[in-house]
């Protein structure tokens, strides 16, 4: 058995491969066993292919060392939008719960061929629409810093796998924040690429706010794999400048800091959330970096009504459409009450509100392209407060008698009182991601900060379109100066 899992990332696994240290079947069946020993506590994976993961990692074993960068190390796909040949897709989701896709998603292509053994599913929110990981169809993924709380989402099953010492990695993806809220209930790295970056399932569409990548244990893992999958290392070696592998080996350079504490589509910022984003802001200055207090100035109201009209007419495709992919016609029981009533919002409300939402998209992107033609790079929150308890964002009752009476009889009044209502609900906690999913400008969630009672706290920082490497450069200098790789949950166990 290998006894130093934890003690490797990804990177480090793959090298232990490659110089025949441990073989990627050993990987593998250490992997395996500690999904099975955390995964009933912690319930983040929803479906295990792990024979047919043996048989690749047997027949790589009998290969010579190949170059693939990640050769070897155990890997996990999101439930979500990244389907794999073969297997169900059931996106948290009673109708696609019996859905088999017959081909792979680009990012399931280019994970295998880094490398990547993909061995199980992660649990997802149902169709990625909350921050939270709970769907009725597998029940609630739980936080491995503490088993009461939300390890965030819709990526929760990815981060808690990761945070949990599963594997080093995790495909996640990113439509509203779901790799940034996970990485931060998780004490993970967590990077959104810039729109465009990595290719997705379907052609662009206006509008389009969601994309994959990972959540990491560290920094250089992310960089690494972001160049497979931005096509990088079809045009470099591997770590070689203008990779973004070589950013992380670079110095960073000083950084012109804007730092922001309005509290985007939240009301407010927790005493929490406060002193993680005053710590963040001390130590970038201590590294030499110009911080300066910004007021972003945006019309917050009118960025969330954008969002929400975009995020409807998304669900509305995926419900009431969902024909399209399986062929069967979708039916109200089949679908959590809340995706239901989003998906009504979308075909009453959000398709003609599309104009303006995405006029306010530009004006939102335009306004952020300009903040960072001053700084290089913007640090605010990646939630308003600390990671919350299981079931404190459900659906009450009364709220949910409502969504039914609405999804019943779809009155525009009633509809946008209810999507006001549910809306604070999520974004008291959940609203300080979303708008660089408008504007598609990169964004990460760094673990620098853990509050008194050892949850994880998140910190986020932004940058230009396309300015990954500057991010990168900057995640790799905290790690260094603020350690989190050995950082892990008390309640999971130490070896598999």
């Amino acid at each position: 058995m290998l006894s130093d899992y934890l003690a490797h990332d990804a990177i480090g696994l793959a090298k232990l491969v490659r110089t025949r240290e441990a073989s990627a079947r050993e990987l593998l069946d250490v992997a395996i066993a500690r999904a099975e020993a955390a995964n009933p506590a912690i319930n983040a994976l929803v479906l295990k292919d792990y024979d047919a993961a043996r048989q690749r990692a047997s027949r790589a074993d009998a290969q010579p060392p190949g170059d693939a960068p990640f050769a070897g190390v155990p890997y996990l796909i999101k439930d979500l939008g990244a389907p794999v040949a073969g297997l169900r897709m059931s996106m948290g989701s009673r109708h696609y719960r019996h859905y088999v896709p017959t081909a792979d998603a680009p990012v399931v292509t280019l994970a295998r061929a880094a490398g990547l053994n993909i061995f199980a599913k992660t649990s997802t929110s149902e169709l990625g629409q909350m921050p939270y990981t709970e769907p009725e169809l597998f029940g609630p993924c739980r936080n491995p810093w503490s088993l009461d709380h939300t390890p965030g989402g819709s990526s929760g099953g990815a981060a808690a796998a990761v945070a949990a010492g599963i594997v080093p990695l995790a495909h996640a993806s990113d439509g509203g924040g779901s790799i940034r809220i996970p990485a931060s209930c998780c004490g993970l790295f967590g990077l959104k690429p810039s729109r465009g970056r990595v290719p997705g399932l379907y052609a662009p569409v206006p509008g389009e706010l969601g994309v994959d990548h990972a959540v990491s244990r560290s920094v250089r893992d992310s960089a690494l794999l972001l160049d497979f999958m931005s096509g990088h290392t079809q045009q470099q070696p591997i770590g070689a400048p203008g990779t973004f592998l070589g950013a992380v080996s670079e110095p960073c350079r000083p950084l012109s800091i804007a730092y922001v504490t309005d509290p985007m589509l939240a009301p407010t910022l927790s005493v929490d959330v406060r002193a993680a984003l005053d710590d963040a802001a001390k130590l970038a200055a201590s590294l030499g970096h110009h911080v300066e207090p910004v007021t972003l100035g945006i019309d917050f109201a009118a960025v969330r009504h954008a969002f929400l009209m975009l995020a409807s007419v998304t669900t509305r495709d995926m419900v009431l459409n969902a024909e399209r992919i399986t062929g069967r016609k979708p039916s109200r029981d089949e679908f959590e009450i809340a995706s239901w009533a989003m998906a009504q919002i979308g075909r009453k409300l959000g398709e003609r509100a599309l104009p303006a939402a995405l006029e306010e998209q530009r004006r939102i992107t335009v306004k952020l392209t300009d903040l960072l033609s001053r700084y290089d790079v913007i640090l605010c929150a990646t939630l308003a407060a600390a990671p919350i308890k299981i079931g404190e964002m459900q659906p009450t009752p009364g709220e949910r008698m409502q969504m039914r009476a609405v999804s019943a009889m779809p009155l525009e009044p009633l509809l946008r009182k209810m999507l006001a209502e549910a809306a604070d609900k999520a974004f008291a906690w959940a609203g300080c991601t979303e708008v660089f999913n408008l504007s598609g400008q990169p964004a990460m969630s760094v673990p620098l900060y853990w509050n008194a009672r050892g949850l994880p706290v998140g910190v986020q920082f932004a940058a230009r379109e396309g300015g990954e490497a500057t991010l990168l450069r900057l995640a790799a200098q905290l790690e260094t100066a603020r350690p989190w790789f050995s950082k892990r949950p008390p309640l999971m166990p130490a070896r598999a």
